[in-house]
């Protein structure tokens, strides 16, 4: 249970950290948009980002939340086991039957989402839909019984650390290398990682 609780709780946030920064790269607006707001919010006082900052970064989390919508760490949920007979969009669910939930599919859907493969995290702004379970077509988490007891941690530790980054930071591609050059494929079963390691290169921020 330890190594499992240990491998969940930093393996999930690692890979989360690196699809952000990779469609950062790619989307270099986006990337300029959330380190404005926040070096207008820490400059303010000459320092580093603190925890107590990230209530005050809206679009930093917009940028979390559409990274969790392409590339939620789990694909699959935990799978799950019906208790009764059920009917799904007229498809028969016996009892027993073990349920495989697709997040990865749902994030992507037309149906859910207007330019589902875009990554424009202005899409949340004014609107409540999070990833706690309560919004169907976003649940990177899980929801119910069994949604994932550390969301309140994992979700500080990624917005913290982007925001560190992204604050003390100015961050380019290696030379050569276009952001069209940057693969976005992943692989893996219960965390979906990079398939190839992403390089960039950083420069301290002296604004």
């Amino acid at each position: 249970f330890n190594q499992d609780a240990f491998i969940g709780g930093t393996t999930t946030s690692s890979v989360t950290l690196l699809w952000a920064m990779s469609e950062l790269i790619k989307n270099p607006a986006v990337m300029k948009k959330a380190q404005a707001e926040i070096r207008s919010l820490v400059r303010v006082k000459q320092r580093l980002v603190q925890v107590d900052d990230l209530c005050k970064l809206n679009y930093l989390k917009m940028v979390v939340k559409e990274t969790l919508r392409l590339h939620p760490p789990a694909p699959l949920l935990v799978p799950r086991e019906t208790i009764d007979h059920v009917k799904v969009l007229g498809y028969d669910i016996p009892s027993k039957t073990r349920i495989f939930v697709n997040v990865w599919a749902m994030g992507r859907d037309p149906a859910c989402w207007d330019r589902p493969e875009e990554f424009y995290p202005e899409r949340f702004e004014g609107i409540d839909t999070d990833f706690y379970g309560s919004h169907y077509e976003l649940l990177p988490f899980g929801a119910g019984r069994r949604i994932c007891p550390a969301i309140p941690m994992g979700a500080t530790i990624v917005e913290f650390t982007l925001a560190s980054l992204l604050h003390s930071f100015d961050w380019e591609l290696p030379d050569g290398v276009r952001k069209e050059d940057v693969s976005m494929e992943g692989t893996g079963r219960q965390v979906f990682c990079r398939k190839t390691p992403l390089y960039l290169v950083p420069s301290v921020y002296t604004g």
